[in-house]
């Protein structure tokens, strides 16, 4: 993203990430059950840790490890275990909610 949209692209792909973090936080604090608050959090710092550790390989901060980007980088199992981790979540907020 850095290569093709420079800093702009960068800027908008941390500004997103922030925002379901910020999200995702907001509806952890949310939740009745404290299972379900637990893990709101733990989906949220499993997100982080994951885009931490690639921005800190791609300023060369950290030693590059094969931890994929959620949601951007290649790769089929990711992109089918952060999917399932949120949706697990959406899921727990829609029964605090009461839409069973």
């Amino acid at each position: 993203i850095g290569e093709e949209w420079g800093f702009v692209g960068c800027f908008v792909v941390i500004g997103l990430y922030s925002f379901l973090l910020l999200r995702l936080i907001n509806l952890a604090e949310r939740q009745r059950s404290s299972f379900s608050r637990v893990y709101g959090y733990c989906v949220a710092c499993i997100l982080f840790f994951h885009v931490f550790i690639n921005i800190g390989m791609a300023i060369g901060i950290v030693p590059v490890i094969g931890i994929p980007l959620p949601f951007i980088s290649y790769g089929g199992s990711s992109l089918w275990s952060f999917t399932v981790l949120l949706f697990i979540f959406l899921k727990l907020d829609s029964n605090r909610l009461g839409f069973i």
